[in-house]
């Protein structure tokens, strides 16, 4: 198993995050480093502070030297995904080929509706999804792509240059929908995000990954694993350790250990040294 953090650019400030990602790109434990794409803070209070995903990770690219980064993730009705291939080629240079482009359908209604921008039908969302990762992969991928979708047409568009990962930077997708978001992780991403549940819940969902998979013809073991792992407020790291293995048994590759407000670098050796004590990191 792998070990990464995240960091939810939510309810903090911007030193705070910087010293953490600073801290643990010295840290070898720590494989990635994560933010969330958010204009509201989730799950607590929507009037706090929340900074912009891509502009953060951006900034805590040129922070750091090593960690691979990306956003879990971006939901694709925010940005054109055009738009969003040209910022991910763009920071995957910057980075030095170090990007992980985590996308998902989009669900957070309260932000879309105060600025504007159409979440839709649960149909409507999966259907863009979908489409969106064809956009991306075109454009991070090929000299030009045509594309005469239902919500995206594209005709002959460039996206130069591209990034240093080839044939682009790997596509993380988060979400547990089985009937589409499931299959369209199967199709087109190369990491799948379990956002949060019961080691039973990741197995199932595990399993019907892998059926997706089995009916377009795709090896699974291609696509890596990975969950949300809670630090509490109390600094558990024991229970961190307990999480990540119960995953691990039913075959978690990189377990993404969400660090509590307020961010604190002092966090970083004990946990680290609990993950090494642990026997399970690969």
């Amino acid at each position: 198993m792998r070990f990464a953090f995240k960091t939810s650019p939510q309810n903090t400030g911007w030193p705070e995050m910087l010293a953490v990602w600073r801290a643990a790109d010295d840290i070898d434990v720590f494989d990635s480093g994560w933010t969330f794409d958010h204009f509201y803070p989730i799950f607590s209070d929507p009037t706090g502070p929340c900074l912009e995903g891509w502009t953060t990770l951006t900034a805590l690219a040129q922070a750091t030297t090593r960690l691979r980064l990306g956003t879990l993730v971006t939901g694709i009705h925010y940005r054109h995904p055009a738009v969003l291939a040209n910022m991910a080629a763009a920071l995957d240079i910057i980075s030095g080929g170090r990007l992980e482009l985590g996308i998902g359908a989009g669900w957070y209604e309260e932000e879309s509706e105060a600025y504007g921008i159409e979440l839709g039908s649960l149909r409507d969302r999966f259907d863009r999804f979908e489409e969106a990762c064809q956009v991306l992969i075109g454009l991070l991928s090929q000299e030009t792509t045509d594309f005469d979708g239902r919500f995206y047409q594209l005709k002959a568009a460039r996206n130069e240059p591209k990034g240093p990962q080839r044939p682009h930077p790997p596509i993380c997708i988060g979400g547990s929908g089985e009937k589409r978001t499931l299959r369209i992780t199967a199709k087109y991403a190369q990491h799948w995000n379990f956002v949060g549940g019961t080691p039973a819940e990741f197995a199932r969902k595990r399993d019907v990954l892998a059926a997706h998979c089995a009916d377009i013809g795709r090896d699974p073991t291609e696509i890596l694993l990975s969950a949300h792992v809670r630090l509490d407020a109390d600094h558990n790291y024991a229970k961190v350790i307990d999480d990540a293995a119960a995953l691990g048994e039913h075959g978690l590759d990189l377990a993404i250990i969400y660090l509590p407000v307020p961010y604190d670098p002092a966090v970083l050796d004990p946990l680290a040294e609990a993950i090494r004590d642990s026997g399970l990191m690969s």
